[in-house]
C-alpha cells in the first residue's frame, strides 16, 4: 500500500496540530524529518525540518505494524497549530518519494481492510465524531466498541453450531444415527431468532438517537406556542406576536434537553379558517404533530386539548404569568415551570432510550430481518418436512446475513458512501 498522510485535526490555527502518517514508509518518513525516531508509543520533542530548513519544533510519536489504530507503522508530528507551520509540513511530505495525501477516511478505511475495526464499528466511529449530545456519544462508544460485532459472532457460532448439526445428519443419511438433532438445532434457531427479534426492534429507537428526537408544540392559535419555543432555545427562533395564524409553517429548532437530542417543533395554531394558507400550515401541523416521537399540548385555562393526547404526551396550561402559576402550568414570559417541563420531557424520552440496541442504522435493521427471514424458513421447513438439506441451506444464508451485518461479506457497496461521510485526516 502507498504511505498516506494528512492533518488528522481541524484545520485553523490552534494550539497543537497532528499530522498523521501510515504505510510501509511512515517512519522512514518522520525520520527524514526529525532525525532518529523515539521507541515506539513514547513521545519524544525533535526538531523537525525539511530541505530548506528547520518548519518547527514538536513531539514525534510511533507506532508498529499490528499495534496501531490502521493497522499498519503509523507515525504522528504534533506542531504547532500555525496553518503556515502545517502546510510546510505537509508540503514537505507531498514532496517524497511514494507518499500521497489521504483520501477522506482512508486511514479508518484501512483499519477496516487489516481487521482492526468491523463495519458497524466504522459507522460507530463516525457517529462518535458527529456526536453533538450526551446520548449520541454513549450510543456511538458503544458501537465503536464492538458490542454489536461481539452480539453478531455469538449468533454466527450458535448457527455454526446448528448447520454442523445437521451436516453431520446429511454426511451420515445412510447410517443409524444415535440422536435425533432437531430438537437441538430447533431451541438453538429459536434462540438466535429472539435475539434478532429483540436487537431489530430497538432500532427505530437507536436512529433517534443517533438523528434527534422531535417534539411537537401543539395547540391553538396565539396559546403561546412560539413563545415557548423560545423560551427552550434561549432565542428568537420563532416570530411571536398578538395576532393569531402567525406561525403558518412548521418552524424546527434543533437543541440538547438534558443529554438528549432534541428538534423542537413549532406548529401552527389548530383552527378552523377560510385563509388558504393557513389551511395548509394547520394541515402540516397536525401531521408532523402525529408522527413526532412526544408532543407538548398548550391549552388555555379550562379549555380542552385540540384533539386527545397520547398516553405519554404533555398537557400545559399556558399563560401561568396571567392566569396565575400552579401545578400543570408554564410561563414563557417568566420562565415558570419551564424547569418542569423540560425534566418531564426528557424524562419521557430517556424512557424510551430502554428499548434502543446498538443497531442503529436502517442497513442493520435490513441485515437482522434478513437474517429472521431465514430463521423462519429454516424452522418451517424442519418441523413440517424434516428436510434437513434446506434448512442447512437457509441457515448459511442466515449467518450470511449476519456476516454482513459488520462488513465481512456483500458490503463492498457501501463503503464510499460510509468513508465519503468522514473528514481527511480520519
Amino acid at each position: 500500500m502507498d504511505t498516506i498522510f494528512a492533518q488528522a485535526t481541524a484545520p485553523g490555527k490552534a494550539g497543537v496540530a497532528i499530522v498523521r502518517l501510515s504505510g510501509p514508509r511512515a517512519w522512514q518518513a518522520v525520520s527524514e524529518l526529525s532525525g532518529p525516531l523515539p521507541a515506539p508509543r513514547r513521545v519524544a520533542l525533535r526538531t523537525i525540518a525539511g530541505p530548506e530548513g528547520v518548519l518547527d519544533e514538536g513531539l514525534v510519536l510511533i507506532f508498529e505494524e499490528g499495534a496501531s489504530f490502521t493497522g499498519e507503522k503509523v507515525a504522528e508530528l504534533q506542531l504547532h497549530g500555525s496553518t503556515a507551520v502545517v502546510e510546510a509540513v505537509l508540503k514537505v511530505l507531498s514532496d517524497m518519494e511514494e507518499l500521497r495525501s489521504a483520501e477522506p477516511g482512508e486511514f479508518t478505511r484501512r483499519a477496516l481492510e487489516n481487521g482492526c475495526l468491523d463495519l458497524a464499528q466504522v459507522e460507530g466511529l463516525a457517529d462518535l465524531i458527529d456526536a453533538e449530545t450526551e446520548a449520541q456519544r454513549k450510543q456511538a462508544q458503544r458501537v465503536l466498541a464492538g458490542e454489536l460485532g461481539e452480539k453478531a459472532e455469538a449468533w454466527r457460532r450458535d448457527l455454526i453450531r446448528a448447520a454442523a448439526l445437521i451436516e453431520a445428519t446429511i454426511d451420515f443419511a445412510d447410517e443409524e444415527v444415535p440422536t435425533d438433532v432437531t430438537p437441538e438445532v430447533l431451541s438453538l434457531l429459536h434462540d438466535v431468532r429472539n435475539g434478532l427479534s429483540r436487537e431489530a426492534a430497538g432500532v427505530g429507537i437507536a436512529e433517534r438517537v443517533r438523528q434527534g428526537f422531535e417534539v411537537a408544540i401543539v395547540g391553538a392559535p396565539n396559546v403561546g406556542k412560539s413563545s415557548l419555543l423560545n423560551a427552550l432555545a434561549g432565542r428568537e427562533a420563532a416570530i411571536t406576536s398578538e395576532v393569531a395564524g402567525t406561525t403558518r409553517d412548521v418552524i424546527e429548532v434543533r437543541m440538547d434537553l438534558a443529554g438528549l437530542p432534541v428538534t423542537v417543533l413549532d406548529t401552527a395554531g389548530l383552527r378552523d379558517t377560510d385563509d388558504v394558507v393557513e389551511t395548509i400550515g394547520v394541515e402540516r401541523a397536525r401531521e408532523r404533530a402525529a408522527v413526532a416521537d412526544l408532543r407538548v399540548f398548550l391549552v388555555f385555562l379550562g379549555e380542552a386539548p385540540a384533539f386527545p393526547p397520547g398516553p405519554k404526551d404533555i398537557v400545559r396550561v399556558s399563560k401561568a404569568d396571567v392566569v396565575g402559576e400552579a401545578a400543570g402550568r408554564v410561563s414563557a414570559e417568566t420562565g415558570y415551570g419551564l424547569t418542569d417541563l423540560v425534566a418531564e420531557i426528557s424524562g419521557k424520552l430517556s424512557d424510551m432510550l430502554g428499548r434502543s440496541s446498538v443497531a442503529t442504522r436502517e442497513r442493520h435493521r435490513i441485515a437482522l430481518e434478513r437474517a429472521m427471514d431465514f430463521l423462519d424458513a429454516a424452522n418451517q421447513v424442519l418441523t413440517e418436512r424434516g428436510d434437513m438439506e434446506v434448512a442447512a441451506e437457509e441457515i448459511r444464508s442466515a449467518i450470511r446475513a449476519l456476516e454482513s451485518l459488520v462488513g465481512r461479506v456483500d458490503v463492498e457497496m457501501l463503503l464510499d458512501d460510509i468513508f465519503a461521510s468522514f473528514c481527511i485526516g480520519k
